[in-house]
């Protein structure tokens, strides 16, 4: 093994190399930021949308 990281030489392989690297921080960044959300606490509100009460039957059309 080289102890030397490799280097693009064109202008292409830097900028290809350096939006990797950038994509790489970002998906880190991102990962980061949902472990943080799943630490809270559960989230105790009900699914969906509570029915109104009396309303069980859907309105006719004119």
């Amino acid at each position: 093994m080289s102890s030397k990281p490799k280097t693009p030489s064109s202008g292409a392989d830097q900028r290809q190399a350096r939006l990797a690297a950038e994509l790489r921080a970002n998906l880190m960044k991102r990962k980061a930021q949902a472990r943080s959300r799943r630490t809270g606490e559960a989230d105790t509100r009900p699914e969906g949308l509570a029915a109104s009460e009396g309303e069980t039957e859907k309105p006719e059309k004119a």
